[in-house]
C-alpha cells in the first residue's frame, strides 16, 4: 500500500447551509490530491441541498450531490454514500461530519494511518486525543460510558467505538454486508467497527479534539442515545455468524 489514495469524503447534511461552503473551501486546501466531496442531504428546509448543487456545479469533477426525499436517518445516509463512492471508484473513502467538530486537517494523517490499515479512525480516546474542553463533566462521563460499555459487550478493541471520522480503504468498504447494517444513529458507528472487527479488519486511530459544532443545531437526541443502548446488545447476535 502506497501513494497519495483517490479519496471520496462522503458528508449527509441536514440543515448545515452555514458550514457546507466552509467545508468545501478548507477540504480542497488540504495537501490531498485525488479528494473529493460527496454530500449526501435529507431535504434540508434550510437549502442546504441547494447550496450543494451550486457548489457541484462550479466544481464537477470534485463535488457530487444526493438528494434523498427526508430525513432518513444517518446510517443509510452514509451506506447511500458509500455505495456512490465505491461505484465512482474511490480507492478511500472517509465518514464525516458538516460541523467542524471532526478536524479537517487530520485527515492527512488519516490517509498516512490507512496506508498500513483496512480502517484509520479520529480516536477522542487514545493519548493526544480529547473531547471539547468546554463539556460539561456530565457529558464527558456520558460519551466515556457509552465506549466503555459499547467496547465491553462487543469485546471491540479499540478505544472510540462511537466516534465517526474514519477512512475506510476501498477493500474494506467492498467486503461489508453493508446491505446487513441496520442501525441509524450514532450506533451506526458501533455497528460499522463491530462489523469489521468481526471481519478480520485492521484498525489504527488517530488522536483528534474532538469540537462541540459551532454553527447550527445538533441532531443528538434522547431517542438517538436510547437506540445506542439497546441496539448494542442485538449486534451480537446479528453478527454471531461473521468471521
Amino acid at each position: 500500500m502506497g501513494g497519495c489514495l483517490q479519496i471520496t469524503v462522503v458528508i449527509p447534511t441536514y440543515n448545515e447551509a452555514e458550514n457546507l461552503p466552509l467545508i468545501v473551501s478548507e477540504l480542497f486546501a488540504l495537501p490531498l490530491p485525488g479528494l473529493r466531496l460527496l454530500d449526501v442531504d435529507d431535504n434540508s428546509p434550510d437549502g442546504t441541498g441547494k447550496i450543494a448543487d451550486d457548489l457541484a456545479r462550479q466544481d464537477p469533477s470534485r463535488i457530487g450531490v444526493i438528494h434523498r426525499p427526508g430525513k432518513l436517518g444517518l446510517g443509510s445516509a452514509y451506506i447511500q454514500g458509500f455505495r456512490q463512492a465505491l461505484a465512482e471508484g474511490a480507492e478511500a473513502v472517509v465518514q464525516m461530519d458538516a460541523d467542524f467538530s471532526h478536524p479537517l486537517e487530520k485527515l492527512v494523517e488519516l490517509h498516512q494511518a490507512v496506508q498500513t490499515c483496512s480502517v484509520a479512525m479520529g480516536s477522542r480516546y487514545v493519548a493526544g486525543g480529547r473531547v471539547d474542553d468546554r463539556w460539561p463533566l456530565w457529558r464527558k462521563s456520558l460519551s466515556e460510558f457509552g465506549n466503555a460499555y459499547a467496547r465491553t459487550i462487543l469485546g471491540l478493541p479499540i478505544r472510540d467505538v462511537t466516534g465517526g471520522y474514519r477512512m475506510w480503504r476501498r477493500e474494506a468498504l467492498q467486503g461489508m454486508p453493508l446491505d446487513r447494517i441496520r442501525s441509524n444513529g450514532y450506533v451506526f458507528q458501533v455497528e460499522m467497527a463491530y462489523v469489521a472487527y468481526r471481519l478480520g479488519y485492521s484498525f489504527q486511530e488517530v488522536p483528534i479534539y474532538f469540537a462541540d459544532r459551532r454553527r447550527g443545531q445538533s441532531k443528538m437526541s434522547f431517542r438517538i442515545q436510547l437506540e445506542a443502548a439497546t441496539r448494542v446488545w442485538m449486534l451480537r447476535q446479528a453478527y454471531k455468524d461473521l468471521k
